[in-house]
């Protein structure tokens, strides 16, 4: 799995962004040079569909979000517990080789990516995202449950995994908004910036001027979630 996520993720991510970032129209223009859009913040949003959640398995949008911010930047994070302290240090990853295929790393190095503001993402682009946002609006489907499970945000600043959580979300008490599972990557090079406040309540990560990475990251985040749908039947039918 270290090595799935390390290097054949990125390649999966890589394909279409570059086919986006390279993409012309029927005149030859890119994106950012077309009349409509040109000389505005350009972004790509981008989800992982390629394995969908079976019986006894995630679909693979719960887990490969990690694999996401190594190709854009072209670094990995390496970490460990010294002294109860967790320490982080970003490590240059010029390319990542799966099996005989490898790919350069570093998204926004690549020519023509200063044309790219940002890179969105979300790991909850579902119908089970729609239906848990129906449920709160008090649409929920008759006799049903609705039950979602995951990990959140986790504020203590030597966490190395997210907060465990299971809510029902037919609770009149449970809320959740649209951008709770979205994040956002702001290109450092970028020709036309992406301001911060472009969307609220979202996950977003930037580097400052020196080079120094940041993360702005809402308590209530969900890193990765999965929902249970129960209908309720009676003993006969039962």
């Amino acid at each position: 799995m270290q090595e799935f996520l390390a290097n054949y993720m990125p390649m999966k991510f890589g394909t279409p962004l570059t086919n986006k970032l390279n993409k012309i129209d029927k005149q030859g223009r890119h994106y950012w040079e077309r009349e409509d859009t040109k000389d505005k913040p350009f972004v790509i949003a981008v989800a992982d569909f390629h394995k969908q959640a079976e019986r006894h398995q995630l679909g693979s949008m719960t887990y490969t979000q990690s694999a996401l911010w190594p190709y854009l930047y072209g670094h990995r994070v390496d970490w460990e517990i010294v002294d109860g302290e967790l320490r982080t240090s970003a490590v240059p990853n010029p390319t990542h080789k799966y099996g005989q295929k490898e790919i350069p790393s570093g998204f926004f190095d690549l020519p023509g990516s200063e044309h790219v503001s940002a890179v969105l993402f979300s790991n909850a682009g579902t119908i089970s995202k729609f239906d848990r946002i129906g449920v709160t609006a008090g649409f929920g489907a008759p006799s049903h449950k609705y039950y979602r499970f995951g990990y959140r945000f986790n504020p203590d600043p030597n966490a190395t995994i997210g907060i465990p959580f299971s809510v029902d979300v037919s609770d009149p008490n449970y809320e959740e908004g649209w951008s709770d599972e979205l994040q956002i990557f702001h290109n450092p090079n970028a020709r036309i910036p992406l301001s911060h406040d472009w969307l609220s309540g979202l996950t977003q990560f930037y580097f400052d001027a020196s080079g120094n990475q940041f993360s702005l990251i809402p308590d209530h985040h969900v890193w990765s979630s999965g929902t249970m749908l129960v209908r309720i039947t009676d003993d006969e039918e039962g």
